[in-house]
């Protein structure tokens, strides 16, 4: 993980104080020669009005422009957040870090001060715990025209939060530019193999459309009912490399993501993310050059804190391990992220007892009956506008056997803009049309959290984006609904898993599975070492 804190350890019952040094402090904020801050008002300059930015969670699709349901479109864009006036923090948004006493916390202003840290504990009249903040801003495409920067991000702040109780509800409130933010509630995750149920929201490829705001107004009102531990998010996280539909372009026909997008879609989210782990893993739009516009994972990697190298990594949250893994690279045996992914995955099957559920989230999908896009092989499909780049090795002939072997129970992805859910599959065509004590992996694929849907292929007059004959692996689908997805981990044998339709307080029959495994049962690769054991014993 990128932070790096100064932490002073304290017993839980006294006040922890984390604090940067001044000097420190200063040197991570811009200042000018006077030593004013970088949006200070200028001597006789009179304040304007505050300035507000309101997002209409409440919405329908004809309170937002362009929004056609009968074709999947999301419209246009929602009004753009303009984070140089927004003085109070924002974007306030939690992560795991990998230890259950611990979460980041990563949020914005416009301006810092040397008085920036996050308050907590266990009662919101007694916040005695205090982290200090680093802070950091980053610049973007400079105008050769008229030398200026065409976008300078808010300060982004990161912080860590230690000493948590696993398992116990937190309360948290942000002092940053001279601001505080209001005392905001989250629960720590449960400890590692504790039988506590888990439950998360996911989704995938959302953006700032106005279909994005009804969704996560959905999740909103699903946490006015349910304590959620955490929301997973497949990649295409905010659509920053397009606005309007268009790919920016500088003087010289360079093309450039348009950072404003990354601030509203963070002020969108904070209702969730402030209150949950929001743990995200980067998609085509944040890593590969041409779709991210040229951001190549450096936007992603500034907004996020996520675990290990921040593209792929894993954590524990009680009995359920999640591994997020990066379609955009390679992952076969000789590569950096392969040999991480078996080296986990065989860490974690040493501690099944531990972790008897095991999830992988990523972006592009592997089984995909969708028309676009196609099934994920490391290699772009023709949709793709792009060069044409060597392909990522390892995920046609390797990925699967991996998930198999070591018992992976469901794998998460985005990347399709529809909902699909298989079967428990292997192989393409080993399918068991049940979910009652679960072998191989079911994939479930939430694409549908904002972006315009995959209902018609492009280029095409109005063609239907599934064949008509249904793919053997497929237990459910649907091309023409906007909506997110939950995981409800209720014990060490089962778990429901749910989508919710944009819009509906419930979900229909056909998007429920309840999902079971033997309590007693073992990955493939120990499940040969078993019968190997018995042979030779029968053979004595």
């Amino acid at each position: 993980m990128k932070l790096a804190f100064i932490l002073l350890i304290a017993t839980v019952s006294s006040e922890l104080d984390i604090n940067l040094p001044a000097d420190l402090l200063s040197d991570l904020v811009e200042r000018s020669e006077d030593n004013e801050l970088a949006y200070s008002l200028a001597e006789g300059e009179e304040e304007e009005e505050p300035y507000k930015y309101v997002i209409n969670y409440e919405g329908t699709i004809d309170d937002f422009s362009g929004i056609n349901a009968s074709y999947g479109k999301c419209g246009k864009e929602i009004e753009q957040l303009d984070v140089s006036k927004m003085k109070a923090p924002h974007q306030i948004r939690l992560s795991y870090t990998g230890k259950a006493t611990e979460m980041a916390i990563t949020w914005t202003t416009n301006d810092t001060t040397e008085h920036e840290q996050v308050n907590y504990g266990l009662m919101m009249t007694e916040l005695n715990y205090t982290s200090t903040s680093i802070s950091h801003q980053y610049k973007w495409r400079f105008n050769e025209t008229s030398k200026e920067w065409y976008y300078t991000s808010g300060f982004i702040h990161e912080a860590l939060m230690i000493n948590l109780i696993p398992g116990r509800i937190h309360y948290y409130q942000i002092e940053s530019n001279g601001m505080k933010s209001e005392i905001i509630k989250f629960v720590a995750a449960p400890e590692e193999g504790s039988d506590i149920p888990v439950s998360f929201l996911h989704v995938g490829d959302v953006g700032t459309f106005g279909t994005s705001v009804m969704v996560t107004n959905d999740m909103m009102k699903r946490m006015e009912v349910k304590q959620f531990h955490g929301m997973i998010h497949c990649g295409d996280i905010s659509y920053a490399n397009k606005y309007d539909g268009e790919r920016p372009m500088d003087a010289k026909n360079k093309t450039f993501a348009e950072q404003k997008v990354w601030d509203t879609w963070g002020q969108m989210v904070e209702p969730v993310g402030s209150k949950m782990a929001y743990m995200a893993v980067p998609g085509n739009h944040e890593l590969d050059i041409w779709d991210s516009t040229n951001e190549n994972g450096t936007i992603y990697a500034k907004r996020f804190i996520m675990p290990g190298n921040e593209r792929y990594f894993s954590f524990a949250v009680g009995m359920v391990h999640f591994v997020a893994v990066s379609t955009d690279e390679s992952i076969d045996a000789e590569s950096t992220q392969g040999q991480w992914f078996k080296n986990i995955l065989t860490e974690v099957n040493e501690n099944r007892d531990k972790w008897p559920w095991l999830v992988v989230f990523q972006h592009r999908p592997i089984y995909n009956s969708n028309k676009i896009h196609g099934n994920w092989t490391g290699k772009n499909t023709p949709q793709y506008s792009g060069p044409d780049l060597p392909p990522f090795k390892g995920w046609k002939d390797q990925y699967e056997a991996l998930l198999v072997e070591h018992g992976v129970d469901i794998v998460l992805n985005g990347h399709v803009h529809h909902y699909e859910r298989t079967w428990p599959v292997r192989n393409r065509v080993e399918t068991v049309k049940s979910y009652k004590n679960v072998k191989y992996p079911v994939h479930i694929t939430c694409g549908n959290g904002g972006k315009s849907l995959y209902r018609f292929v492009p280029k095409t007059d109005y063609e239907d984006s599934y064949n008509e004959t249904l793919p053997l692996f497929v237990a459910a689908r649907s091309n023409r609904l906007w909506g997110h997805c939950e995981l409800e981990f209720y014990n060490r044998t089962t778990v429901k898993h749910a989508m919710y339709v944009m819009g509906e307080d419930t979900p229909r029959e056909e998007h429920v599975a309840v999902i079971t495994k033997s309590s007693g049962s073992m990955p493939a690769c120990f499940f040969n070492l078993y019968l190997v054991a018995v042979m030779i014993f029968v053979m004595i």
